[in-house]
């Protein structure tokens, strides 16, 4: 745990202890198991056991749970692979503990920020400030790249209608969906911190989490187009696909039509019969050529005329 000691402004790293009332605490718990949870948030901190129970399962959807002393968050990273990662957020007059399971690189380098740049571990309301605004900014840098990737799909169909890309677009909108309703979520919390005499934070804070709400909303409109646009994205190639479709239809047509009377013709003087009237014409297989190329073009240049191809 991280320690800020206002006497002196100084910050260090100890072990795991309540603060005194001159001290603000940062905990971090990553992967702990149930008995460290209990001991930490029960034992020393004096917990509400609902508390406890949701900080040991973390299979929340994102909340705000108001107790006597204290206040429970649930908030979500985002993983590279557009998974959330839950996070619980425990907040009282001087501490903040923060409970996850995996990894989270930007936790880390806040924690190391924090040990460098004293003021940001000052007060509890400034470090919870710092972590939900670290999480909002990695939704910004996953918006921008599901719209590069978006930019990518759609150029791969206008080169290619028949590329195999609907798996990966109803991937993309169950990943996003997902992305989506948690965000949303966590916007009505940051609403809350931000409106509501939040017991933690000073009012100076109530400005950078409306700052930290306005970037969640842009993220929420911003995946409600990603979503409409790889609706449309399926529709325009499955539309590209029926227009090849027809370009192909309407020229193996043209070409049937054409070859129709040839082969008319063909099997007209290809009949075996002796009393043909052409048959003893010196010059008939060069009359059936002409003929044929005859009515051959004469069909071209009226579907020409006609602009049907």
């Amino acid at each position: 745990m991280l320690i800020y000691e206002s006497t002196h402004g100084t910050v260090r790293e100890e072990a795991v202890r309540v603060p005194q009332k001159d001290e603000v605490a940062w905990v971090r718990m990553e992967n702990s198991s149930p008995d460290e949870i209990k001991h930490v948030l029960g034992d020393l901190y004096k917990c509400h056991p609902l508390l406890i129970e949701d900080a040991i399962k973390l299979n929340q959807r994102p909340k705000m749970d108001t107790y006597k002393d204290h206040i429970f968050l649930t908030f979500f990273a985002v993983s590279e692979e557009l998974e959330p990662r839950e996070i619980g957020i425990v907040i009282g007059a001087n501490f903040v503990i923060t409970v996850y399971k995996d990894a989270l690189p930007f936790l880390d380098q806040l924690y190391q920020n924090c040990q460098e740049l004293e003021e940001r571990l000052s007060h509890p309301g400034s470090i919870l400030h710092a972590i939900l605004d670290r999480c909002v900014d990695d939704y910004s840098a996953v918006v921008d790249h599901l719209d590069e990737r978006l930019d990518h799909m759609e150029q791969a169909v206008y080169l290619n209608p028949s590329i195999r890309i609907a798996q990966d677009i109803f991937q993309l909108k169950r990943s996003m969906h997902q992305l989506r309703r948690v965000i949303a979520e966590e916007r009505i919390t940051l609403s809350a911190i931000a409106h509501h005499s939040f017991p933690y934070t000073r009012e100076d804070d109530d400005v950078y989490f409306l700052d930290i709400m306005d970037h969640i909303s842009r993220v929420v409109d911003s995946l409600d187009i990603f979503r409409e646009s790889l609706t449309g994205l399926l529709e325009l190639q499955m539309s590209m696909k029926s227009d090849r479709m027809n370009e192909i239809m309407k020229t193996l047509t043209i070409f049937s039509t054409i070859f129709l009377p040839l082969t008319f013709i063909v099997g007209l003087y290809g009949m075996n019969f002796k009393d043909i009237p052409e048959l003893q014409w010196n010059y008939g297989y060069l009359y059936v050529w002409i003929l044929m190329i005859l009515i051959g073009v004469c069909m071209w240049y009226f579907f020409k005329r006609k602009r049907w191809f």
